[in-house]
């Protein structure tokens, strides 16, 4: 591995994990939906408002609002303050600022806050003016959407891996057999391997259970120093190493793989611990090829070998490698913005005792990965953190 050079996160407590009980469609603003996180993160949390000097907020429909608006209606005065609009990727990110905004000394308690709403029909005005890269060169030939890119990727790594439908299947069960215990996932029934592969077709190769399902919601965590965690008698868990990359590997005719595997050697190596170590892992899933190819450029197995690997794992909680305990965004739902946060928010759930859930017995460690900012025809941000278990009341 290589030697990261980069200071440590000693010091820094990640706590109070929020979810905002997800709908399929709200009338309400994604302002209402983060001011609701905030005001959750601050009961649990047992701090005064006037207390968060520090806020990251992520939110694609904010606009014509920045997190500099939203800070007059959520009546906050912080003395730091980022925006990231980095989609999928932006619980990973909003964490790597916090910590170092919280070991600087700009601020002590950081609330980091995600959130959307899904009105009828919103997905799709939000799609239209994602990408300005996409909407000048590849709408006009009417394959606007995610689902379209995910679609050609699919096929990619299909026909030259070898791994079938049944194969990305058995992810899509897994996780919804996690999602079974978990309150907040808006697919509640049990999804069997006959039913994912008879599911009506999409996007060839992809079918109804691929896809993730635009719904309202809000995730949140809060960002502190140790010694504040404890003498709040906060459960919180430590940072032991993290990555950030954008738009990794350009050259690539297609996107096989993500930054995470350029920056993999350097995230174990801060963290001192490898993918061997990890208790379960929390993998962004806006779609099951996502999931398998951050396994592979991760670490868990060689690139091209992921078909073997899964079909050598349960995923489930109670089984090998607990994959996205909670049910991830293909069984809890795709609150915008806040999919980004949602495996960051299950991982400290999962560390600090206070899982919703199915608990992953005695975990010590684990992984969360982002994935996001679908531009033209990849996802252009990459991330990742090791977690470990601390504070534990």
């Amino acid at each position: 591995m290589s030697v990261t050079t980069r200071a440590g996160y000693q010091g820094v407590a990640v706590a109070v994990p929020i979810t905002v009980p997800y709908v399929r469609y709200s009338t309400m603003s994604a302002h209402w939906w983060i001011a609701r996180a905030l005001a959750a993160l601050l009961e649990a949390a047992g701090v005064e408002k006037a207390a968060v000097d520090g806020v990251c907020v992520s939110g694609f429909l904010l606009f014509p609002d920045t997190a500099v608006g939203l800070m007059q209606h959520l009546g906050l005065s912080p003395r730091w303050l980022d925006h990231i609009p980095m989609g999928g990727n932006s619980g990973v990110v909003a964490l790597r600022r916090a910590a170092r905004a919280v070991q600087a000394g700009d601020a002590e308690f950081v609330a980091c806050l995600a959130g959307d709403t899904n009105h009828v029909d919103s997905f799709r005005h939000t799609v239209a003016s994602f990408s300005q890269f996409a909407r000048d060169a590849v709408y006009p030939y009417g394959s606007g959407g995610p689902n379209a890119s995910f679609a050609f990727l699919t096929d990619y790594v299909m026909r030259t891996t070898g791994i079938t439908r049944e194969d990305y299947g058995k992810l899509c069960v897994a996780q919804r057999t996690n999602a079974l215990a978990f309150p907040h996932a808006l697919f509640k029934k049990p999804l069997s391997l006959a039913e994912y592969l008879a599911a009506r077709p999409i996007a060839e190769p992809l079918h109804l259970f691929d896809c993730v399902m635009p719904c309202a919601g809000a995730e949140a965590f809060l960002v502190t120093t140790e010694d504040r965690a404890r003498a709040l008698g906060l459960p919180y868990a430590r940072v032991l190493g993290t990555i950030e990359r954008h738009n990794a590997y350009p050259e690539d005719p297609i996107q096989y793989r993500g930054g995470w595997a350029m920056d993999r050697d350097d995230l174990y190596a801060q963290a001192g611990v490898g993918p061997e170590a990890m208790d379960f892992v929390q993998v962004y899933d806006d779609y099951p090829v996502i999931t398998a190819m951050q396994l592979e450029d991760l670490g868990f197995c060689p690139k091209g070998e992921v078909k073997a690997f899964i079909r050598s794992h349960s995923f489930t909680c109670d089984g090998t490698l607990p994959l996205n305990t909670s049910g991830g965004q293909l069984s809890v739902g795709q609150a915008g913005a806040a999919g980004g946060y949602l495996g960051l928010v299950e991982a400290l759930r999962q560390l600090t005792g206070q899982t919703l859930g199915t608990p992953v017995p005695n975990a010590q460690f684990g992984l969360v990965s982002g994935f996001g900012m679908i531009n033209y025809d990849r996802g252009l941000c990459s991330g990742a953190a090791v977690l470990a278990r601390g504070h534990v009341q």
